[in-house]
């Protein structure tokens, strides 16, 4: 198969991710990451737009199983109804805790899942890349808030934490929260 022909076949998913030429950045992650702290629920704040996450009032809620692994609930509302889809999350290699993987289906590999930083209580910034070949990749970008806001100063330095490990933001969209009785605009 044609590198060509093998990008047409993706094009669907290019189109709604961040396509860059060349490897995946290797940015640093979470140093010391407890899985357990970082259980309960986020509201998704900002993204790079991707294929399998649309609608509104994203929300993703983590919990610890007893084998290690980690329950993912993802919901979100698509004219007006509320979809959930479950998926399971592991660390993949102990030595780096704050590199997980994530899947939403038993036949399917893990998908990169790294925290590059959290605070635990008020906001994370999440990243995944798959390379394809080293001919060029596709990241997915998200900041994550314990509320359905965040201050826009907060944004910004998630924002400038991501680019400073060479991360392109600039596709980066607000996620539209609004489906909470006590939301507040940023």
């Amino acid at each position: 198969m044609s590198p060509s022909f093998f990008i047409l076949l993706l094009l669907p998913l290019i189109s709604a991710q961040s396509f860059h030429w060349g490897s995946c950045p290797t940015p640093s992650v979470q140093p010391d990451f407890d899985l357990q702290e970082y259980m309960g629920t986020w509201y998704e704040i900002e993204k790079i737009p991707s294929y399998f996450d649309y609608g509104k009032c994203l929300e993703v809620n983590y919990l610890l199983k007893k084998d290690g692994t980690v329950q993912v609930l993802n919901s979100h509302v698509i004219k007006g109804e509320k979809m959930v889809v479950e998926g399971t999350a592991k660390v993949l290699d102990p030595r780096e805790p704050g590199k997980l993987g994530v899947s939403y289906a038993p036949f399917t590999p893990y998908s990169p899942y790294w925290v590059l930083t959290t605070d635990y209580t008020n906001v994370t910034t999440v990243y995944s890349c798959t390379d394809f070949l080293s001919l060029f990749h596709l990241d997915f970008v998200t900041i994550l808030s314990r509320s359905p806001s965040l201050p826009n100063e907060i944004v910004l330095h998630a924002k400038e934490l991501l680019m400073s490990e060479g991360i392109d933001v600039s596709e980066m969209e607000p996620t539209k929260q609004d489906c909470y009785e006590d939301h507040e605009e940023k």
